[in-house]
């Protein structure tokens, strides 16, 4: 079977390094392997989803010199045909989906609520047994993660994952209070829609691919269960935490706006990866597979 991934990032600020290091990573294992990459555009929350943004990674991954083979060739046609906007009705499919198994209940409660009641972040369940009407005015759908749920897999970086997800996420959101499909069902959703078998993204979503894959049991969606997973490492800022759109991390547009080229900015991904050094100012992520360390990459 041929290798299929993407790379899927969201229009809710301009890329960053971080950004490019996933996807330089994913580009790298599906090259290597000869396979299909795509891209997927996570549009679902329009709030923060803005034109300029999507504008800007059709411009990052020219500028970067990141091909793909099936996906969007500009924004127009993003817009026409692959925003996921146009697929609300598919996402609603598998929340019905889920519905029938009898484990998703309205819950009306307020993150601060959450906050005063659970430890961290965790739902502790207090809607669990008020059964609302699933059509419940400002309700979100949750799905029932039983008390001990373990979700096993293999990755082929960190090696076996063996995680409690009632203690890592509890019931989590499925369909969020305004009636927008959440993220756990709309990755899970897109990637049996375009029959990704490679899932590549960072270890801070360990405990997302968990969630999709207790999912994906629940809807007997076969291709997500029986997926690959590779889940690198996360590049943090100077302060040590993580890079983020939303924290105004340092984007490649204002890198480009100091001068910076592609080789730049491959030299400095690069010295996370196991790749033989180089030094041209014309190095292109071309030459980066060639140097590419296979035995030690995967």
């Amino acid at each position: 079977m041929m290798t299929s991934s993407r790379i899927a990032p969201t229009p809710s600020g301009y890329l960053h390094i971080g950004n490019i290091y996933s996807f330089v990573i994913t580009w790298l294992l599906v090259r290597k392997e000869q396979g299909s990459l795509s891209l997927r555009i996570d549009d679902l929350d329009q709030q923060r989803a803005r034109k300029a943004y999507i504008d800007d990674i059709f411009e990052t991954l020219s500028f970067m010199g990141i091909d793909y083979d099936t996906g969007p060739a500009g924004p127009n046609e993003f817009f026409e045909r692959y925003s996921q906007q146009l697929r609300i009705n598919f996402y609603n499919q598998l929340i019905d989906q889920l519905i029938e198994t009898g484990l998703v209940y309205a819950c009306t409660c307020s993150r601060k609520t959450i906050h005063l009641r659970s430890q961290g972040r965790i739902y502790n369940g207090a809607c669990l047994n008020k059964k609302l009407p699933l059509d419940t005015l400002g309700a979100c759908l949750r799905i029932h993660v039983p008390s001990a749920t373990v979700v096993n897999f293999q990755d082929e970086l960190i090696g076996n994952q063996r995680i409690n997800l009632s203690q890592a996420m509890g019931d989590f959101v499925i369909k969020r209070k305004e009636g927008t499909p959440a993220y756990q069902v709309a990755s899970l959703a897109d990637d049996e829609f375009y029959g990704i078998n490679y899932i590549v993204r960072g270890q801070d979503l360990v405990y997302s691919t968990a969630a999709q894959l207790y999912l994906a049991g629940l809807a007997g969606n076969r291709n997500f269960l029986e997926s690959r997973f590779y889940h690198h490492q996360v590049i943090n800022g100077e302060s040590g935490a993580k890079l983020s759109k939303s924290s105004g991390s340092q984007s490649i547009k204002t890198l480009r706006s100091w001068g910076l080229q592609p080789a730049d900015i491959l030299q400095i991904i690069s010295k996370s990866l196991p790749v033989t050094p180089f030094q041209t100012n014309d190095y292109n992520i071309y030459d980066l597979l060639k140097g590419i360390n296979t035995r030690q990459f995967s």
